[in-house]
């Protein structure tokens, strides 16, 4: 198993993530990807990264939230992050049309301008979407025989936007969100539609803890070590073995990132 969206840099996890970090290990989590969402959290998720060579590895990017801090500086930023091998994808980064903590604008340009750097630099893309697909697709597409590979991270959206996704090559990630019952059903529906190897598994920690995790944590708080639960539950919907789908989403997250 692979988890491709950790949060390791949250403040949630300041003081014990090498715990976290063990706990996934024992848990059967053989990798994670931890997720870079603006230029002091992308210098984290590096350092963090290089903390666990071989089992860690970083995004660097600006999250749609944060595009209003896009600039000239942040890009060196992100770019000099880049450079680093543990720096496997440009990311999150995308359009979120649902809060607007910043302008529509704001996240198109800064956006655009991470698909550009991830094209210069021959990275996969790692993608946010949230109520703004059409508009995501027009400005993701004509980048997409530019890159490596796109990653669209925490898919919640509906058959149209799968199957648009799924049409453009894009891989899809599938969090815990499936595992809610007042508001995952629709995309646990999905799940069967979704090709093995476009698939890749994440809990998105310590957000989106399982609604149907038994026990839970006193702490509300989820973790990687959280990931077989997914897993298990994503194969359960799908009709798959647990062991092979865990095994087939960590093959598909090494050769999108193109781990070693």
């Amino acid at each position: 198993m692979f988890d491709i969206g950790v949060n390791l840099t949250s403040s949630q996890f300041a003081r014990d993530r090498d715990r976290v970090v063990a706990r996934a290990r024992e848990a059967g989590v053989r990798g994670m990807l931890i997720t870079g969402t603006d230029a002091p959290q992308s210098r984290q998720a590096l350092a963090l990264a290089e903390s666990w060579p071989g089992y860690c590895w970083a995004t660097a990017g600006v999250h749609p939230h944060d595009a209003s801090s896009w600039n000239d500086g942040v890009a060196q930023t992100l770019r000099d992050c880049a450079r680093r091998d543990a720096v496997v994808a440009i990311g999150e980064c995308g359009l979120d049309f649902d809060r607007n903590f910043s302008s529509p604008a704001q996240q198109e340009s800064a956006f655009s301008a991470q698909l550009a750097l991830a094209a210069e630099l021959g990275l996969p893309v790692f993608l946010h979407c949230r109520e703004a697909h059409p508009r995501f697709m027009a400005l993701l597409t004509p980048w997409l025989d530019k890159l490596p590979a796109a990653v669209l991270h925490c898919f919640t959206g509906t058959r149209d936007e799968l199957q648009r996704s799924l049409r453009a090559g894009l891989m899809i990630g599938i969090t815990g969100w499936v595992c809610d019952e007042r508001r995952g059903l629709e995309l646990r529906a999905l799940l069967p539609h979704i090709p093995a190897d476009r698939l890749l598994l994440e809990t998105d920690a310590p957000y989106l803890l399982p609604r149907d995790l038994d026990p839970k944590p006193s702490s509300r708080r989820n973790e990687p070590c959280f990931l077989p639960h997914i897993v298990r539950q994503v194969a359960l919907w799908r009709q798959d073995d647990p062991t092979v789908l865990g095994q087939k989403v960590d093959e598909n997250a090494r050769r999108v990132f193109r781990l070693v």
